[in-house]
């Protein structure tokens, strides 16, 4: 499949939606990136819009991050949505059900031999996560060099995958990716026989661009982004925001 730039692709149209199955990431998507990751909030308009989209497609909806799937259940209280955690690796259904592997002990070590890069670097924060460790560099810029070559270290050492992202570097258990997710949700009900649309603004949600299109949906690359997978592109969170507002009144 041809990737193009998004700067070239136009927004989708309202009714995309109609008779679809609906994944979102979480920041940068939904809610602006903040400096530090628990700094993100959910206002209230984003509960009510969750809420009425997963009324309108009969709960064919989850949200798909690189964050915990605790995190996000937390963020959003008792959500009537399907969470998946951790790229992918971490799955949560509505009915309680969970899908999760055993977490591998190495994460420890990896985050221990990463915590010096706080003290070298002030402003840089290393986010300790169940299934990976994720360096942040958006407060210490010029940290981002020293931080790849070290998370590029471990990943060789340990068969971790390395994971860019914006101002973010990652280190991933090999087989998270965000489009086996979304191959996972679409093979149950409520969402299969549907086609997927993907809704994401980073290179980790490429992959759910890709499965997206290989089930016969699409996806929405949020801001600007060159390649890109995404068949239709929106400027930012608030254009976001308002067109899936736009969308639940035009027929799903």
């Amino acid at each position: 499949m041809k990737a193009t730039p998004s700067q070239s692709l136009p927004p989708p149209p309202a009714d995309l939606l109609h008779q679809r199955s609906l994944f979102l990431d979480f920041d940068g998507t939904l809610v602006e990136i903040e400096a530090r990751p628990d700094g993100v909030k959910v206002e209230a308009r984003l509960v009510h819009l969750l809420s009425a989209l997963s009324s309108r497609l009969q709960g064919r909806i989850a949200i798909v991050s690189g964050r915990p799937a605790d995190q996000i259940q937390s963020l959003f209280g008792a959500p009537a949505f399907a969470i998946a955690g951790s790229h992918g690796v971490e799955l949560h259904w509505p009915d309680g059900r969970v899908a999760a592997p055993a977490i591998d002990e190495r994460r420890a070590t990896m985050f221990a031999r990463l915590r010096p890069l706080e003290l070298r670097f002030p402003g840089v924060i290393v986010e300790d996560k169940p299934f990976g460790v994720a360096l942040h560099f958006r407060q210490a810029p010029h940290a981002a060099e020293p931080c790849r070559l070290e998370a590029t270290r471990i990943s060789e050492e340990t068969g971790f995958a390395l994971q860019s992202g914006k101002m973010v570097i990652e280190l991933k258990m090999s087989n998270a990716n965000k489009g086996i997710a979304v191959q996972a949700f679409m093979a149950e009900a409520p969402m299969k026989g549907t086609t997927p649309i993907f809704i994401g603004d980073d290179e980790t949600d490429e992959a759910g661009f890709l499965m997206a299109r290989h089930l016969g949906g699409h996806g929405v690359i949020v801001g600007t982004r060159h390649p890109t997978a995404a068949t239709f592109g929106l400027p930012d969170v608030r254009a976001t925001l308002e067109w899936l507002e736009l969308a639940i009144g035009s027929g799903s």
